[in-house]
């Protein structure tokens, strides 16, 4: 018998990754045809929002202030005051507060929906589920796309603001620039093209989060340590969705565009 070249660990997650993809195409399906189950996804909405809100704007203005430090000596030096808070506003709207903002879910609502799946199948709750006629990708899948879905792009402006407020913060008080200075860079540098670039990301970034998770919560064997794996290994998976088609968002969007400064 000829050995495998695809170590088993690799070739499981590979088939684990295509079992989310059809997932992906399972909740495109029901979300026209079948209706949604309120209540569960008015709970998930509680829990992927509220719940997350102070994590993600602690992260946030901190995300901000470290920023504003790093680029604010550099930039006095070369006499780009008046850029300061405008490429700070540009940086967190197209990328630092979508991305990071769906990291910190990915870590902590991802992995909440792997572990909370994950143990209802080894515990026969999703077979009793088909059993009672019940759909797990209507009851408990399609509730936490939908609630990711409209929460991400919500706490990614709240990210942001947040952000801009930590920046601003450091800028006046350590580096002494007036506060119109840096209000009017931001308003001069930003766009609502990117601004809706974030809630795009953001929407994308929280669909990719909920299926990987309740994916990798369905397709969980093995008792309570094949839980810990699925929750592990969805959360390492998100990231690098998240990264990846980060790329290919931000390639689409803003390859080819002309400079945010031209003009200012």
């Amino acid at each position: 018998m000829t050995p495998s070249l695809v170590p088993p660990n690799l070739a499981l997650w590979f088939q684990r990754l295509l079992s989310a993809i059809f997932l992906g195409g399972q909740v495109i399906i029901h979300v026209i045809s079948k209706p949604i189950h309120r209540r569960n996804t008015l709970e998930q909405m509680s829990a992927v929002g509220p719940e997350s809100l102070l994590i993600a704007l602690v992260t946030s203005v901190f995300v901000g202030m470290v920023f504003t430090i790093q680029v604010t000596r550099e930039f006095i030096a070369f006499g780009a005051t008046n850029a300061i808070g405008g490429v700070l506003a540009i940086t967190l709207s197209r990328e630092l507060a979508p991305v990071l903002t769906a990291v910190v879910l990915a870590g902590r609502v991802g992995s909440a929906f792997a572990a909370e799946i994950g143990t209802m199948r080894v515990t026969e709750q999703i077979d009793a589920l088909q059993m009672l006629r019940s759909d797990p990708v209507d009851y408990l899948v399609i509730p936490r796309v939908i609630a990711c879905s409209l929460m991400l792009p919500l706490l990614s402006i709240l990210a942001f603001i947040t952000g801009m407020i930590g920046g601003l913060s450091v800028a006046t008080t350590i580096y002494s620039i007036p506060l119109s200075v840096f209000l009017n860079s931001a308003r001069n540098f930003l766009s609502i093209g990117d601004l809706a670039a974030a809630l795009v990301k953001s929407l994308i970034f929280g669909v990719l989060i909920a299926i990987i998770g309740s994916s990798w919560g369905l397709t969980t064997t093995g008792g309570a340590k094949g839980v810990g794996q699925s929750t592990t290994t969805a959360v390492v998976t998100s990231l690098l969705a998240i990264f990846v088609s980060n790329f290919f968002l931000s390639w689409a969007m803003f390859q080819g565009m002309g400079s945010a400064f031209v003009g200012n």
